[in-house]
Formats: C-alpha cells, structure tokens, sequence
C-alpha cells in the first residue's frame, strides 16, 4: 500500500484515468489518501476523510511513508479558515490554498503558513454563518471550493469546517443522522435531502431560520423551503421535492 498528501491547492478527481473524464470530486490541500493503483501516469486513490475513490494525476501529490500517513490521520484537523491564503514553499514561493485546505501536512511539505486556522468541534449555530461563506459560489460538479462547488461538496466543506465529518454524495449523505418527520422538527444546520422523479436521492442542501434554505444550484443561493421541496425565488416555482430531512448533530 502506497499513501500520499495533496501538495497544491485544487487537484481533480476523475472517474477514469484521463484528463478527458468526468471530474467527481477534488482533492485539496493537505487532503490525505491511499494509493490503491497506480499506472504509469494515473493513481487511484482513496481519501481518508470521506473513503471517496477516484484518479489523480501522479504529478499532483507528494508519496508519504506508512508512519507519516498514519501520524497525519490521527491528529485532529488543522484548517484554513479565509477564502484564500497562502503558503510558502522552501523557495519562498508563493502557492494559494482555499478554504478548509487541511495545514496538517506543513512540516513534512516543508511549507510555511501565518494565515487564520480552524480546528477542532465549533458550535451547530455556527453552521449557517460558515456556509453564508460561499454564498454566490457557481456550481460545479465535482467542485469542493468557493470557486465551484456541487450541493454535496458545499454541505461537506460546511460540516468539515465545523469538525464534523459528512461522506461525499448526497445519497451518501442521506444515510448518515437521524430523520425527521416534519420541517417543523428542524433546527438551522439540519439537512434536507431531495430525489429525482425515480426516486434517487440528488440533492442536498442545509436548512435555515423560518423555512429558507442554502443551497447550491446554479450557485450556492438561499430559496425558501417547504413541505413539498425548494421553492426557487427567482423562477417563482418549485425546483427540487422534498424526500427526507436529517439531523446531523
């Protein structure tokens, strides 16, 4: 078994070993995983915070030994906690890194970094204010960061922030806390999940004060929330059927 860490600030996770194929998440910062195939360009891998597999280029990582990996997998996470900041390299170089960028990994990257830290299990009111963070963010899929992001990477990134640990897919998602049996029983920071029209489990989003929900569609956006799904604000109709609502924490 050969494990590595993400050494830049985005890398993309591909369905297939080419650069032609479907992006299905990103790896960030610091993210560590275990190499479970490696070819002549292309690693499969497996991320230790989500056990979400997928290939990255062999030019995007830095191979860590066992004991590293274990030691780094072990510590609670260190995160970055602005938007964008920056490390510096041994060179004096600059690299940017996005919010929740894990810092664990500094020393052995022989990295420096001053830049705002977050850590440790914050308080679930927390919750909305740190998605407000990438309000407006556009969508993309497969995106993990402010600059494009799926509506499960966004309530992942959001619950990671808070040192909670969410899986990657929003059918994923939906099979972890307790469900609820009306909106009413929510709090904000509670999940609300949606099916398409064959029942499959497709979206996510968090839920807020007085029936709102964030979201990310089109972009990461607030739109009200009722008994029967999403009620988009700006198309005056409803854009996604309520299936289940979970709390979390």
């Amino acid at each position: 078994m050969q494990y590595g860490i993400c050494n830049l600030s985005i890398v993309p996770l591909r369905l297939e070993p080419s650069d032609a194929s479907e992006l299905i998440s990103q790896v960030i910062y610091g993210d560590l995983f275990k190499v479970l195939e490696q070819r002549k360009n292309w690693s499969k891998i497996r991320i230790a915070f989500d056990t979400y597999e997928g290939w990255i280029d062999n030019k995007q990582y830095v191979e860590l030994t066992e004991e590293q990996y274990t030691n780094l997998d072990r510590q609670p996470l260190q995160l970055s906690g602005d938007l964008v900041e920056f490390i510096q390299d041994k060179n004096e170089q600059l690299h940017p890194i996005v919010f929740g960028s894990s810092l664990n990994g500094i020393s052995i990257l022989d990295h420096d970094y001053d830049g705002g830290v977050i850590s440790g299990i914050r308080p679930k009111s927390q919750i909305i204010q740190t998605a407000f963070t990438y309000l407006n963010a556009p969508y993309l899929w497969g995106g993990k960061t402010p600059f494009g992001i799926d509506c499960s990477g966004f309530t992942q990134m959001v619950y990671k922030l808070n040192g909670y640990k969410l899986l990657r897919d929003a059918s994923q998602q939906a099979t972890q806390g307790e469900a609820l049996s009306f909106i009413e029983e929510s709090e904000p920071g509670d999940l609300a999940f949606f099916d398409n029209s064959e029942g499959a489990i497709t979206h996510v989003g968090l839920i807020m004060e007085d029936n709102y929900i964030i979201h990310a569609h089109g972009k990461v956006r607030i739109d009200r929330l009722d008994h029967s799904g999403i009620y988009n604000v700006d198309k005056r109709k409803h854009t996604h059927k309520l299936r289940v609502i979970k709390k979390i924490i």
